[in-house]
């Protein structure tokens, strides 16, 4: 049950997030090849879900990163704060030339039959210079964390940073905070760090100190190395699959206490139908689902993934925070950039079945 886990009450934070902040490269629906102009998104998995409980669900939220002392940096340091997000930065100065930096990630957004294109530029990138000792945990926990989070990217941009990941989670646990890791498994950043076989010993070792743990059923393969579902699942839209997995998960990590993941039936790129399913306790919940119109999908797992953790920092019941982190990653992929401009009470209106009708 959601009460087991125990989320503090109180805490001069919400919740804090560690992980690589990124400025994504956003040419609308025109590919790369041809683009004249670009959006710059502030974004990373782990600031995504930080910012959207910051902005949109009221809360006070921190994110524990990289920054490099440079035009890129000011530029990230900017978005940071307005998005009301606390910052812990471990600073790096840049040799004006070759690095380090902070990372680009150049993303597409494609267009009906044409998918969305994503790749990297993430040499010398900061964030993976980061080292356990860099963050003073005792302190940055003294005055109350209530939930602590990080991800399956960062885990994967080089040693160093799993073991930060770790040494943050049980300091997080010896403060009493709840922690959540977002399996989030990339093959472009598993592949060029050691394979799928060191991301299932690395993650294996993560999520050890994990209470909730978000991933489909290829994160939680690919991740960590659970044996493929036997029962097939009907659609993109059928959990049985998922559901099916939960007990080895369980099996293999038995302090976890909730594993939630999305649904997705691509139609095309800017037609989708999007469902979200949680296990909780031994209880199954799913959200019920909904055709979208998308304008931009990035960084809508991570929109479900806030309105999910808010309803269980609320003390709303499991079938709420489910429907809280479906609405709100729904909404999420109706706005440019990787993090919310939805208001509390547009997730609420449309977690219980508000429409698109104009509002006057």
């Amino acid at each position: 049950m959601t009460d087991s886990l125990k989320i503090p009450s109180a805490g001069d934070l919400d919740f804090l997030s560690l992980g690589a902040v990124v400025h994504r490269l956003d040419p609308g629906i025109v590919p790369f090849r041809k683009a004249a102009e670009c959006q710059i998104h502030v974004s990373g998995g782990e600031f995504n879900v930080s910012a959207n409980l910051a902005d949109c669900f009221r809360l006070r939220t921190g994110i524990a990163t990289a920054m490099v002392d440079y035009p890129i940096g000011d530029l990230i340091a900017e978005r940071v704060r307005g998005m009301g997000v606390k910052p812990f930065y471990k600073h790096f100065d840049h040799n004006g030339v070759s690095g380090p930096n902070i990372a680009t990630v150049y993303s597409d957004r494609g267009y009906g039959v044409r998918a969305p294109v994503v790749f990297y530029n993430r040499s010398d990138e900061a964030a993976a210079r980061l080292k356990p000792g860099d963050f003073d945990w005792p302190k940055i926990f003294a005055d109350g964390v209530r939930w602590f989070h990080s991800g399956g990217i960062f885990a994967s941009l080089s040693p160093t940073t799993a073991e930060l990941i770790i040494e943050a989670m049980q300091a997080a646990k010896a403060a009493g905070a709840v922690v959540s890791f977002d399996l989030n498994f990339r093959e472009k950043l598993w592949k060029i760090s050691g394979g799928q076989d060191r991301a299932v010993e690395v993650i294996n070792r993560i999520v050890k100190n994990v209470d909730v743990l978000v991933g489909n059923e290829e994160d939680l393969q690919k991740g960590l190395g659970i044996p493929g579902p036997e029962v097939a699942a009907s659609s993109k839209l059928d959990a049985t699959a998922f559901f099916g997995m939960i007990d080895r998960v369980v099996d293999k990590h038995p302090q976890i206490k909730i594993v939630a993941t999305t649904l997705r039936e691509v139609y095309s790129t800017t037609r989708h139908c999007w469902g979200a399913v949680a296990w909780v306790g031994g209880e199954t919940h799913s959200s019920g689902t909904c055709d979208l119109e998308v304008h931009d999908r990035v960084g809508g797992g991570d929109g479900f993934a806030s309105g999910f953790f808010y309803g269980l920092l609320a003390g709303e019941s499991a079938d709420e925070a489910l429907r809280l982190g479906w609405a709100h990653g729904a909404l999420l992929t109706t706005f440019p950039g990787d993090t919310s401009m939805a208001t509390l009470e547009q997730v609420r209106s449309f977690a219980k079945g508000g429409s698109a009708r104009i509002q006057r």
